[in-house]
């Protein structure tokens, strides 16, 4: 069972608050009443979900690059946390392609960076490192990953993910066990929710153009990835730590938080629902052009979350494109952005997701 007023005062460091994921994790652990300090890079410029939902507006915001240890340490010193978050990432496939040296040195120096400032640290309690389904070998097989399966990446982004979990693993044995920290690692399937422009993302690409009118250009339409909202894997990292905080020695390990399995959809599926969700004759055309490689098949076996965390996703992928839908037609129709996040947490809350 979930203490409701676990999170009530606790002093969180969350390093990517100014990206998709990061922003909605802000939100939500102000709505659970944290004191939360981000640490990231400047947000991207508008449209962003940082700046569109006024995410800065009551948390303490240090603008730094965590591939910098003293800006890390400066960081972690000024927040006093109990608890780390660390979502910060170079997160795109294609720009990992593109620049792998600082691809390597944000998903791997950067997460050593905020590990080895835990180390330091006399107040750090719990700490999670948001790593991505893609860590693991993928070996284009038909059933699930799971956490034991070993790591791997065909590409740079995905490669950097893997070398990531091998550091946390490398930490969490030489270092935070021993000083009773709990170190955890959490990795999600394809994150969706309101407020993403990410490029070279299939939901992002999808809302430029319908927002523009513009025609949509889909890569890979058989490709298959487990869809979830954003809030469903939050939440499980939430859950995860509160159960860190109170017994280290059992959750101090790597999780996956996939969706259930009717929500590991082909790309041509989603950007279907999407399209109809979205109405006003909107359509979608495959983009023939080739690109780099990316993975055709990629699910998570999420059975340690579910039978040892009592975590479940809230929403199925329907439910979730029509939230996706709900937020940015609110956007363009001039409303307060906060206000819709905001509502969505809350009602993501009445589905029983939240406490």
């Amino acid at each position: 069972m979930r203490d409701p007023a676990f999170w009530r005062g606790k002093r969180v460091l969350l390093t990517g608050h100014t990206g998709f994921k990061g922003g909605w994790a802000a939100l939500m652990l102000q709505e659970m009443g944290a004191e939360v300090t981000g640490l990231a890079l400047a947000p991207e410029p508008m449209p962003c979900l940082f700046d569109k939902a006024e995410v800065g507006s009551s948390l303490q915001s240090i603008i730094g690059d965590i591939r910098d240890a003293e800006t890390v340490d400066r960081a972690l010193a000024t927040s006093r946390a109990e608890i780390v978050l660390h979502c910060a990432a170079q997160a795109i496939v294609r720009d990992g392609y593109k620049d792998p040296v600082a691809t390597y040195a944000t998903n791997v120096m950067g997460t050593v960076h905020v590990l080895d400032a835990i180390r330091r640290s006399k107040h750090v309690r719990a700490a999670l490192v948001v790593t991505s389904d893609k860590c693991y070998e993928n070996r284009e097989w038909l059933w699930p990953y799971r956490e034991n399966e070993p790591m791997g990446g065909h590409d740079p982004y995905s490669s950097s993910k893997g070398c990531a979990e091998l550091v946390v693993a490398a930490y969490r044995q030489s270092y935070l066990a021993e000083a009773g920290i709990g170190l955890a690692s959490a990795r999600a399937g394809n994150v969706i929710g309101g407020g993403d422009w990410s490029k070279a993302r299939l939901v992002p690409d999808l809302i430029r153009g319908l927002s523009a009118g513009e025609p949509i250009l889909i890569r890979q339409p058989d490709a298959i990835r487990p869809w979830q909202h954003v809030m469903d894997a939050l939440l499980g990292y939430f859950q995860l730590v509160e159960k860190l905080w109170h017994d280290p020695k059992v959750f101090a390990q790597g999780w996956n938080f996939g969706p259930d399995d009717a929500s590991a959809m082909t790309v041509r599926a989603i950007a279907d629902l999407l399209v109809r969700e979205w109405g006003d004759g909107a359509a979608w055309q495959q983009d023939e052009q080739a690109g780099p490689h990316e993975a055709q098949m990629l699910r998570l076996d999420s059975s340690r979350a579910r039978a040892l965390l009592g975590w479940q996703p809230a929403y199925g992928v329907e439910q979730a494109i029509t939230s996706i839908v709900e937020w940015h037609k609110a956007d363009l129709a001039g409303e307060t952005m906060l206000n819709v996040t905001r509502a969505q947490i809350k009602a993501h809350k009445a589905c029983g997701a939240i406490s």
